[in-house]
């Protein structure tokens, strides 16, 4: 596959979609160049959420030791093995995503994966950098959601890797659900010698 035909997935979570910013982040994304192939606007059933998580021990146990830390930091008591907290975490996120509408989509351009990351932020809001979706527009933190055992509402899911995107889009979406089409700006983003620029 040509570089500039890169896949990655996001999903705008129910805080996005509750807090009216679908329009300002997808005009974000779009700002960058890159192009969106497919779109659901949907309530997302159990089943997806687990498919499309699929985190293992190691992860589990790894979120676990960070709500331990905010545990003892903020005295409250330690009742069960990190690794109990770590999968309490997907049973947070399955709840929260859900409990009302989500916009699904796809996107495709050069390093879509990687610029997608960027202009998301880090995955907890009160450390994201300015500029980004996550550190302009909440304020959640890892604390925060851990002491009230919740999901984290960080705004905007994002695949991590081109692997993880591959396998995330085939649970949201067929291959004949996407629409292959060139964009004008295309011309500008990948064409060497702008060829029929000028008249």
């Amino acid at each position: 596959m040509e570089l500039q035909q890169q896949r990655t997935l996001v999903i705008l979570k129910p805080d996005a979609v509750q807090r009216s910013l679908v329009g300002e982040i997808i005009k974000r994304i779009e700002r960058t160049g890159l192009k969106f192939i497919g779109f659901k606007f949907i309530v997302p059933v159990e089943d997806a959420l687990i498919r499309h998580y699929n985190k293992d021990a190691a992860w589990f146990e790894e979120k676990g030791q960070r709500i331990v830390a905010d545990r003892k930091k903020h005295n409250l008591p330690i009742e069960k093995e990190a690794i109990e907290y770590g999968k309490e975490i997907i049973d947070g996120i399955v709840k929260f995503m859900t409990s009302g509408p989500v916009l699904v989509f796809v996107v495709q351009g050069n390093e879509s994966v990687a610029v997608i990351k960027k202009l998301v932020g880090s995955t907890e809001p009160a450390t994201s950098d300015v500029g980004t979706i996550r550190g302009d527009y909440t304020i959640d933190s890892y604390a925060h959601s851990s002491v009230q055992n919740r999901a984290v509402r960080n705004l905007v899911h994002c695949s991590e890797s081109p692997e993880e995107a591959s396998r995330e889009i085939a649970v949201w979406f067929r291959e004949e659900e996407m629409i292959p089409y060139r964009l004008v700006g295309e011309q500008i983003l990948y064409d060497v010698n702008l060829d029929g620029i000028l008249e």
